[in-house]
């Protein structure tokens, strides 16, 4: 098999959730430019439509309108993807949010939100679409679901980040779970965690500890476009069949060394 075949996504459908911005966009930009039907889902209608056309540039995208925050929109979402789609080869639930604030004046509604966004949205969403993925499935090219997790649910953050960083370790645990229930139905499922990337997100952190957060990376740099859709794409790929049950972390060494 070339080289290039390893990598192949033409022709196969994606979604990813919270695609309109950071991570998620660097992960639909890679998905369409390599070829695979792309739909981008953000609660945004105006930065989601302006992401998909950006995106459309390069191949097939758009866009689908609802907030994962609750279980009213992730149906919607559902509903409005099975309205267009039979299958769904590739699921790349990104979206996500954080809070930060000292333990002592800890307010518990974040709690909910947050765990309700990173977590609960995962498991639901991956239900709802479980029909479509199972209609994508083949043993010698298996569905793929992507979680995305972080090097904050490997390793504690010196950020008081707590909601956060349980999340992201129970979806770590969520992505092993389910790829142990979906492998028989040749569904993968797998987590890549990513650590600092220059995002609009990370950029008020950067503002103010540019070097402490840089300096932490075992690597010496933030993370890039490249180095996420290297991670998706092999996951996403022939390359990738045989993964299921991995927390893959890209990060530059910020769990691992």
């Amino acid at each position: 098999m070339a080289a290039q075949d390893l990598f192949d996504v033409e022709g196969r459908v994606a979604l990813v959730t919270g695609g309109t911005d950071g991570i998620g966009a660097m992960i639909a930009e890679a998905l369409v430019r390599a070829g695979a039907r792309t739909y981008v889902n953000g609660r945004d209608e105006r930065r989601a439509s302006r992401t998909a056309r950006r995106l459309s540039r390069f191949g097939s995208c758009s866009s689908l309108v609802a907030d994962l925050g609750d279980a009213e929109g992730r149906s919607a979402l559902a509903r409005a993807f099975c309205a267009r789609e039979r299958r769904l080869h590739i699921l790349v639930n990104n979206a996500a949010t954080i809070f930060s604030a000292p333990l002592d004046a800890w307010p518990p509604e974040r709690t909910s939100r947050v765990l309700e966004l990173n977590v609960a949205a995962v498991l639901d969403l991956t239900g709802l679409l479980h029909g479509r993925l199972r209609n994508a499935a083949g043993t010698r090219s298996p569905a793929r679901v992507i979680n995305i997790g972080s090097a904050d649910g490997i390793r504690p953050p010196a950020w008081e980040t707590y909601a956060y960083t349980a999340s992201k370790a129970g979806l770590h645990m969520l992505t092993r779970h389910l790829a142990r229930t979906l492998a028989s139905e040749q569904i993968t499922v797998n987590a890549i965690a990513p650590g600092p990337f220059a995002t609009r997100k990370l950029a008020p952190v950067l503002e103010r500890e540019r070097d402490v957060v840089i300096g932490a990376v075992p690597l010496g740099r933030l993370g890039g476009a490249s180095d996420i859709a290297g991670a998706v794409l092999f996951l996403s790929s022939r390359a990738g069949a045989y993964v299921t049950g991995a927390i893959l972390p890209v990060d530059g060494g910020v769990s691992q060394c």
